[in-house]
């Protein structure tokens, strides 16, 4: 991949990243999650599936990746890239205990975008090492969305990250909300992924428009950060 393809796939992950969740706790299911980010302007949407059956998810992964494309936001797939293939979607974000990026990125059949989640320097000096396109850190603040075995990381180690990962994309990750998004921004984060800001919301269409302006917007319509 030549270095302007690289670029072009690093900006397409800036911005807001809204994670569709399967949590039969949410009161909207993952089609009207993914309707209600899209019509909002998100740049990202992730479908995580935690719940459902592989049948289910793939039903669900390939009516988002149609509701994406109408809109002209990314789909990522959570953890599974033999659903992010099967599903034909742009991009497969990996955890620190899913299959690590060179194993998925060498069983690859086409170009797929790999994110991959960090939450110490130790895993953030890893990825400098892997075939990913882009890094994701938290939890910054704390979150009832996701379960997480680290604490809070706070804005001082989100700027530690930024410094770490270098002109890679930064993805900030963890009870992010429209009252914080714009700290998560000065500290160096190109990217905010939420669950419950949007999803739990009393009207998610309108909490992910007011997220995703927040950040600022390219001369080409891409969001930017400093």
């Amino acid at each position: 991949m030549n270095k302007a393809s690289k670029s072009l796939i690093a900006h397409s992950f800036h911005g807001l990243h809204v994670l569709i969740d399967d949590d039969p706790r949410w009161l909207i299911n993952p089609i009207m999650q993914a309707e209600a980010a899209c019509r909002g302007g998100a740049q990202v949407l992730q479908l995580r599936c935690k719940h459902a059956t592989d049948r289910q998810c793939l039903d669900w992964a390939r009516q988002i990746r149609i509701l994406t494309r109408m809109h002209g936001s990314r789909f990522v797939m959570n953890d599974r890239f033999d659903l992010a293939l099967a599903a034909d979607a742009d991009g497969v974000h990996l955890g620190q205990s899913d299959l690590d990026p060179g194993t998925v990125a060498a069983a690859l059949n086409r170009p797929v975008a790999i994110g991959r989640s960090t939450h110490t320097e130790e895993q953030l000096i890893a990825s400098l090492t892997e075939p990913i396109d882009y890094v994701a850190f938290g939890p910054v603040f704390g979150t009832q969305s996701k379960q997480s075995d680290y604490s809070d990381r706070g804005l001082d180690a989100l700027r530690q990250a930024k410094k770490i990962v270098g002109e890679r994309p930064l993805v900030a990750i963890g009870g992010i909300s429209v009252r914080n998004l714009e700290s998560v921004i000065s500290a160096g984060a190109q990217g905010a992924a939420v669950i419950s800001a949007v999803i739990d919301a009393p009207d998610p269409e309108a909490s992910t428009r007011s997220l995703a302006h927040l950040f600022p917007i390219s001369k080409e319509g891409r969001p930017q950060t400093p």
